[in-house]
């Protein structure tokens, strides 16, 4: 995938993501941005037709459902929402803008940096090095963030960020993600670059029990054009 067309990817994921207009609709299921078979056979297209059709459309359902009484919430960006969960006082609501209002940013987010893989390109010469200053080369942050996915006991993410200018690699459970301020500890905060969903429905059917396996194959379909512009946005 060229550049251009990667950048106009991110720009309509960022569409879908940031806009949430205050209808009974609120949020909808983004498009994929290639085929569900495209990223075989790293990602099996039954598991893609599952994890986007099911899955993430289940967690969209549940967030409309839980701002359908909230609407100061419901005008916030799902960026923005992604930072006033903390400040919900509710218990039950808060739970479920976390696991929903999550699951639909990282999915959203996790599409958007997949590609099929004869269009994955390559790290850019500015990501590259950056990369480099933060773990000595791109084979060893491959490995550190593959056990990083790997030490994630039960359903979570992996992640790529920056913060404070510096890239980092963290992890977080369930549907939480680097975006919610007082909900992950200071720690785990950043702009995230890279994020791999390690919950079993993403992989299991293809890979069973495998993570390992999953994990190796997904760096095939990493859409490096999109992360390169992301670094640079």
């Amino acid at each position: 995938m060229k550049l251009g067309v990667a950048s106009a990817v991110l720009a309509t994921t960022a569409r879908s993501i940031a806009q949430s207009p205050a209808t009974s609709a609120i949020h909808s299921l983004p498009a994929l941005p290639y085929a569900a078979s495209d990223l075989a056979p790293h990602i099996d297209v039954e598991t893609m037709n599952i994890h986007h059709g099911k899955h993430h459309a289940a967690y969209i359902a549940k967030l409309n459902e839980a701002l359908a009484t909230q609407s100061d919430l419901a005008k916030l960006s799902l960026d923005a929402l992604q930072g006033q969960i903390h400040s919900i006082n509710d218990p039950a609501t808060q739970a479920a803008l976390r696991n929903n209002g999550g699951g639909h940013w990282n999915h959203s987010f996790f599409w958007s940096i997949m590609t099929p893989a004869k269009d994955a390109g390559k790290p850019s010469e500015k990501l590259a090095a950056a990369i480099n200053e933060a773990f000595g080369s791109i084979e060893k942050f491959q490995a550190a963030f593959a056990e990083a996915a790997m030490k994630r006991f039960g359903s979570g993410w992996a992640w790529l960020i920056i913060q404070n200018g510096k890239l980092k690699i963290t992890s977080t459970p369930n549907q939480d993600n680097p975006l919610m301020k007082g909900i992950v500890s200071d720690a785990e905060l950043g702009k995230p670059l890279l994020g791999l969903d390690v919950w079993e429905h993403a992989y299991y059917l293809h890979y069973q029990n495998r993570r390992a396996d999953y994990i190796t194959a997904w760096w095939n379909v990493v859409n490096w054009n999109a992360v390169n512009a992301l670094l640079s946005t």
